[in-house]
């Protein structure tokens, strides 16, 4: 049992909260803001159930009955306490599981050296950064049980892909972005670099934020969105690899006028430009304005600041795009 998975989810159901969505209502509000009503746990005739919204605990004068919200729900559905938890949790519906996902490897992030030392390697290295993409480390062996005890199925999580179907946590030594609908995780070890769950990717990365730009610049990878960040680039998305998919293509085609900068990776068998000069046609074609960002061979847009490259060299790249 970990207990900082109940202190979270108590955290994400108030008691008074979860009364009132049981049509508790109290009949009278002492000065100190503490509640006073009938006790929902037996038949109750004077009021005699005291809540305290502020530390979240009950106690029932008439039955001598207290505890917190994990308590309530034991009690009052007559269930042992994984029970409750999972109850509570459906009852709140807490989050959605991949949040509950981003949560807990964002947590572990700052517990695992190693993970801290990749991101450093990779160039990767503001806090402020980090917490805005909420980058998260999955060291392995211990989502599965953190995720039961807030209430999810092995079934649900063998059915979402974060679990195989051996029973181990299918991300394991990686760094993980969430995505809309999905997780990325890059391995920092000696397995596949790439992970996704099995279901889409979805659209470009963090769209919302970026369609108003009148300057987009889209690029393979996460881990280049992120060192464009960190130097200052607002008005960048991922597209997740160089194939974009339907959805992506029709978000870079809207009604928006604007300028579309595809720094792809510069891959020594020239795939990356490849790819992008492939978009660029697409886009063309469809009155969107589109440029191709040439990196030094071999480099991708990570890899450029990480070798010595900075803001202004970007600048100029992009001056020198061509469509």
């Amino acid at each position: 049992m970990s207990w900082e998975a109940v202190s979270t989810l108590k955290q994400q159901a108030p008691l008074h909260q979860y009364l009132e969505s049981h049509d508790w209502k109290p009949v009278r509000r002492m000065t100190d803001g503490r509640l006073l009503g009938l006790c929902p746990l037996h038949r109750d005739h004077k009021p005699s159930f005291l809540v305290d919204p502020f530390k979240s605990l009950f106690y029932c004068y008439g039955c001598g009955r207290g505890g917190d919200v994990i308590r309530f729900v034991e009690l009052y559905y007559g269930v042992r306490f994984s029970q409750a938890m999972a109850l509570l949790r459906a009852s709140f519906a807490c989050g959605s599981l991949l949040k509950d996902v981003t949560q807990f490897y964002q947590l572990q992030l700052h517990r695992h050296p190693e993970a801290i030392r990749y991101l450093q390697q990779r160039g990767i290295c503001e806090s402020e950064m980090i917490d805005d993409l909420e980058i998260g480390y999955a060291p392995g062996l211990c989502l599965r049980q953190w995720l039961m005890t807030l209430g999810y199925s092995l079934s649900e999580l063998q059915r979402t892909g974060l679990v195989n179907a051996t029973g181990h946590d299918t991300f394991s030594h990686r760094i993980v972005f969430p995505l809309e609908t999905n997780l990325y995780g890059r391995s920092i070890g000696h397995a596949a670099p790439h992970r996704f769950l099995p279901s889409p990717k979805g659209g470009l990365y963090h769209w919302h934020q970026v369609e108003h730009y009148s300057d987009v610049i889209v690029v393979e990878g996460l881990f280049d969105l992120a060192a464009l960040s960190q130097a200052g680039f607002r008005n960048v998305t991922c597209s997740l690899g160089n194939h974009l998919n339907t959805l992506q293509l029709r978000q870079l085609c809207d009604d928006t006028t604007r300028t579309v900068y595809l720094a792809f990776d510069s891959d020594t068998n020239g795939s990356g430009q490849a790819a992008a000069r492939r978009v660029s046609d697409y886009l063309s074609q469809r009155q969107v304005t589109a440029k191709l960002v040439d990196l030094p061979e071999g480099q991708d847009p990570n890899s450029f600041f990480v070798n010595g490259g900075n803001a202004s060299q970007f600048r100029c790249l992009l001056e020198q795009a061509r469509p």
